[in-house]
């Protein structure tokens, strides 16, 4: 099986120029007979950066209100125009993909933005809608908690497949949940640093016994747009203008590197996996088989979509 991480950066806030820019990336992908290729943490259409570093805490602040009404502007829905074009190019390209999305609530919380990871299958469009299901620190400032109802594994030609956000990943019952359905591959994606991949990516191999896939994307000031209501704060910033370097790797199920961390470059990071390595590992540990005790532990997952009105018409 051949996997990539597409570590590459957005054309931050602009979805329609970011969907093409998925589109020439599919477009790579497929020519480079991927099977499995996932993108960066809300690569569509952007990470929320600027809140760390503008002082986002400010209660009823005008300059960061206008922040967060261009973020959620340029947010986008799950039957938006975007999406579809993207899930016309994965069917193009033949390459099961995860994209990390900003999505914005269709009819209930339209005013929200949800950190969102998409699965999507070449021949049967958009399988899975994963919301993070705890957004970090700074991030709860302007992302939606989600809920359990992307907590599920997908086939791809013959392998089982997984997704989780950013640090989501730390979550032992989101894991848990994964390798009970029965990944082979795991993917976790990520706005971008080596810093956040070179242990949890690991560690999610060694425990899970799997292949971990970390996807990590890049960004600099030159990448914000002149009009982002604080720019002029950033720019005044003695900070290098770098915010996000990379980090995508892939690691085996015995925990060794595939692909070490990679930084700085954009550029499709691909490798080819050999899956019986999967079932050798298992021999000694399985967490949800010979190494789990369901006698001790019961663990329940709730997989239903929250929202915040049910409608019940004739």
């Amino acid at each position: 099986m051949r996997i990539a991480a597409a570590q590459a950066r957005p054309v931050w806030l602009d979805p329609d120029a970011t969907t093409k820019k998925v589109f020439d990336l599919l477009a790579a992908a497929g020519q480079q007979r991927v099977d499995l290729l996932a993108f960066p943490e809300t690569f569509l259409s952007g990470y929320p950066f600027w809140v760390e570093r503008t002082g986002g805490a400010r209660f009823n602040d005008a300059r960061q209100k206008a922040a967060y009404a261009a973020y959620l502007d340029a947010a986008v829905e799950l039957r938006g125009p975007q999406v579809q074009t993207i899930t016309e190019a994965v069917g193009d390209a033949g390459v099961f993909t995860y994209l990390g999305m900003t999505e914005r609530g269709a009819g209930p919380a339209r005013g929200t933005v949800y950190c969102t990871l998409l699965a999507i299958d070449p021949a049967r469009g958009v399988v899975g809608r994963h919301r993070k299901l705890v957004p970090t620190y700074e991030e709860r400032l302007v992302w939606g908690h989600g809920d359990g109802h992307g907590l599920r594994v997908h086939d791809v030609r013959g392998a089982r497949v997984s997704g989780l956000n950013c640090w989501e990943n730390w979550m032992p019952q989101a894991r848990h949940a994964l390798y009970a359905g029965g990944t082979d591959v795991h993917v976790s994606v990520w706005p971008g640093a080596r810093r956040l991949t070179q242990d949890i990516t690991r560690f999610i191999a060694l425990e899970g016994r799997v292949f971990s896939l970390a996807a990590s994307g890049l960004l600099s000031l030159d990448d914000v747009p002149a009009d982002f209501p604080l720019r002029d704060e950033l720019e005044a910033q003695d900070q290098g203008g770098t915010y996000h370097t990379g980090g995508s790797a892939i690691a085996a199920p015995d925990g060794t590197w595939v692909v070490a961390p990679v930084e700085g470059d954009e550029r499709l990071v691909v490798a080819d996996v050999d899956l019986d390595a999967v079932r050798r590992e298992r021999h000694n540990f399985d967490p949800v088989g010979h190494y789990s005790r369901p006698d001790v532990f019961d663990v329940r997952i709730d997989r239903r979509r929250r929202d915040a009105a049910v409608f019940i018409d004739e």
